[in-house]
């Protein structure tokens, strides 16, 4: 990575403001999902372990719509973050104006602040820089830790960068090494896996990725446009009308490179408890059915074409797994990858619900590299140029 690191810079004696990504799962003030917290821990005792006068955190969660929401506070990460770093973290119920400033200026040395939600702000989004400058107060350097958001243009992620001097955490830097590393020079064979909902989410991204993997596998509901382009019976299957000509245009262009499932599991129902039944796709489905998940012979024909992967990232999962009766697929692919990592290969896995099926299976520790930034990740498979990236400082 061509950019400043915590390692390029001295902490010492100075109040270091960095952008971190907790943007966890919350059930009422229970935090069901501590993965980004921990991956953020790394950066945090880098920094302080070179006496800094303060740290101060901000980060965003979720999508409030009007302003301060209680349903959105990061106040419960405070005390997950203080027992994880074995050290007090205050928090403030504001990220700028007097209730930050005073909290911030109250901090004891080598303190450790986290800031309110910067998203109760809807300059954040628009990358307002008064309200950059306001967040850039709080420091006298800049680190953006946060992966996640790298791909956003926002008051906490780029317009900070521009008042502070602004350098890479260390998760930030092994996030865009791995990813960058496999884009311009992955041992091959390289296969990517693609799966989710909707192909016109991904439309760039298949598009890049098939000049530049040796084969791409499609799962998921994004599969069912294919399945419609290639004149296929869906039923009641999820299907985007608007994207069926690009597919048969992808299908052309990827003839030789692009595995579609051979079979699915439908269901009468969106529901858990649904009938199920296994149908070949050149059979069609049946009239009020839908696919839910890839059958077992597509879990096999998977499993015979990741045989001797090199280089193996995965975004997306293969069916409704959130659903213990549609899981099998995607819970499947999960534990192929690490089989495939136990025999020596990469495998990335690119954030989001990916991420969050691997680590319910408990096999997130059999995966090379575990994403904490799906759309980001997805970006950089692009080949796009992340804005919280470009902000940083370059290396001399």
């Amino acid at each position: 990575m061509n950019k400043m690191t915590v390692r390029d810079i001295s902490f010492k004696d100075k109040r270091v403001l960095v952008r971190v990504d907790f943007n966890v799962p919350l059930e009422g003030s229970r935090i069901t999902d501590d993965t980004r917290i921990r991956a953020a821990v790394p950066t945090l005792q880098f920094i302080l372990s070179q006496q800094p006068k303060a740290v101060v955190l901000m980060s965003h969660l979720g999508r409030p719509k009007d302003g301060p929401d209680p349903k959105f506070s990061l106040a419960p990460v405070a005390p997950a973050l203080a027992e994880l770093l074995g050290k007090p973290v205050a928090f403030a119920s504001d990220c700028v104006g007097p209730v930050a400033d005073e909290a911030v200026a109250a901090l004891p040395s080598g303190g450790i602040l986290l800031l309110e939600n910067t998203r109760f702000y809807k300059g954040e989004e628009k990358n307002d820089l008064d309200l950059a400058q306001k967040l850039a107060k709080h420091g006298d350097v800049y680190v953006n830790d946060a992966f996640g958001s790298a791909h956003r243009a926002h008051s906490s992620t780029e317009g900070v960068a521009r008042y502070l001097p602004a350098v890479s955490g260390l998760l930030m830097e092994k996030e865009i090494d791995y990813l960058s590393n496999t884009i311009e020079s992955p041992k091959r064979p390289f296969v990517a896996i693609l799966g989710g909902a909707k192909v016109s989410d991904k439309i760039e991204v298949i598009e890049a990725l098939l000049n530049k993997v040796d084969l791409l596998l499609i799962g998921g509901g994004m599969a069912n446009t294919f399945f419609k382009a290639q004149g296929h019976a869906l039923g009641k299957s999820l299907v985007e009308s608007e994207s069926v000509d690009t597919a048969a245009s992808l299908l052309q262009k990827g003839a030789d490179k692009l595995v579609l499932p051979v079979d699915a599991v439908t269901g009468d129902a969106f529901s858990n408890d649904a009938q199920k039944q296994t149908i070949d796709v050149k059979d069609g489905v049946p009239d009020g059915w839908s696919i839910y998940d890839i059958g077992p012979k597509t879990i096999n024909l998977f499993r015979e074409k990741l045989q001797g992967a090199q280089t193996v990232v995965w975004n997306g999962p293969m069916g409704v797994f959130e659903m213990a009766s549609f899981a099998t697929g995607t819970n499947a692919v999960a534990q192929i990858l690490a089989e495939q990592t136990d025999r020596g290969a990469i495998t990335i896995i690119g954030g989001g619900d990916s991420a969050a099926a691997v680590e319910a299976v408990g096999l997130a520790e059999r995966i090379t590299h575990i994403s904490t930034g799906g759309g980001a990740s997805l970006e950089m498979l692009e080949g796009k140029a992340l804005p919280g990236v470009v902000a940083l400082k370059d290396k001399t």
